[in-house]
């Protein structure tokens, strides 16, 4: 289980992404399995950050970021930790980034990890 303190900001459960994206709870596992999501148990509960949804949707550049990751051998937490921490190669949180939409500075540091 994932302490919550080194982690900043709103997290979603389960249940509030299924509001959120109009969808069942199977569809929201989906997704995070297929990883256009990652999650952490947070108190037992499974939680995805607030940041990695945009406009009631999976944010896209998420995805090839969380398989490469995933190729370099990181857990799932490991890869929320490793996106809402400061990465001194990109100087700002890989989810800050992304959200800026430059995908491709985010991969760079990801690949850089292998």
């Amino acid at each position: 289980m994932v302490d919550a303190s080194p982690f900043s900001g709103e997290f979603l459960a389960i249940p509030d992404l299924v509001e959120l994206f109009d969808i069942s709870p199977g569809k929201v596992r989906r997704l995070i399995e297929e990883r256009h999501l990652a999650a952490v148990r947070i108190d037992g509960v499974l939680r995805v950050p607030a940041e990695f949804v945009r406009d009631a949707q999976p944010l896209p550049a998420l995805r090839g970021t969380l398989i490469l990751l995933a190729d370099a051998g990181y857990s799932e937490e490991e890869q929320v930790a490793w996106l809402l921490s400061d990465n001194d190669e990109l100087r700002a949180r890989p989810i800050d980034v992304l959200l800026s939409g430059n995908k491709s500075a985010v991969r760079r540091a990801a690949q850089s990890l292998f």
